[in-house]
């Protein structure tokens, strides 16, 4: 017998919401570098960790598979825009337009920066939510701050172990690699405790408008698939 699929109002919401924040933080937050209170980052560390706090979202209320599903969503649309940009880069300017320059300082991410930054996306994301599924699991659902902030820890870890020696080695030192790395880990891990707050009432408001607040209890945690 074929079990109905359930329909969920604000799925298709959280999804884009997820999608959206990642390609701004790849296309417009990277590109800058930033400085406040004397320490300078690129901007892009602020934003980035909403995805995170949409992937939390995702893996608390609808369940691992539907989570992996919008991380497969995410992969591809960041590829394609990587793509496109990298294609439309290449593309001969007109004679009249004399920005070419300016467009692949700001938006020609090296073809090393962009693989390293796909393959590091997608290997911290799914840390990330496997780890909040088992917590749920091991915690009887108690404790929601302890999973978010705890598979943030790791998933933030994997990718920024990933990212940063994989798109700058041989170009910085080891020494900048490791201060980068160490630093920008923290400010994304900063970020999602400060916004806990919002993450349970968002949690909170999807599981009684979906009636929904699934358990990974028999789930294949395998990311090398889309079914649900």
């Amino acid at each position: 017998m074929q079990v109905e699929k359930r329909h969920y109002k604000y799925f298709d919401l959280v999804m884009a919401g997820f999608v959206i924040v990642l390609l701004c933080s790849a296309l417009i937050g990277v590109p800058k570098r930033s400085i406040l209170f004397g320490y300078e980052f690129g901007a892009a560390v602020i934003f980035f960790p909403f995805s995170y706090i949409f992937g939390d979202v995702l893996t608390e209320v609808y369940g691992y598979a539907r989570a992996r599903r919008v991380v497969w969503a995410g992969f591809g649309g960041l590829f394609f825009a990587t793509l496109m940009v990298t294609a439309v880069g290449a593309i001969p300017p007109s004679p009249t337009w004399h920005d070419q320059a300016a467009y692949e300082k700001i938006l020609g991410s090296t073809p090393r920066i962009a693989l390293a930054s796909l393959v590091a996306y997608w290997a911290g994301e799914f840390a990330n939510s496997f780890v909040l599924a088992r917590m749920k699991v091991a915690t009887a659902g108690r404790l929601l701050w302890a999973r978010t902030i705890g598979s943030t820890i790791l998933g933030q870890a994997v990718d920024s172990l990933i990212f940063y020696p994989a798109a700058f080695a041989g170009v910085w030192t080891a020494q900048e690699i490791q201060n980068v790395t160490i630093s920008n880990y923290l400010i994304k891990v900063g970020v999602e405790v400060l916004f806990t707050p919002l993450t349970y009432v968002i949690v909170g408001f999807l599981k009684r408008k979906e009636n929904e607040d699934y358990y990974d209890r028999d789930t294949n945690f395998t990311p090398f698939s889309l079914q649900e």
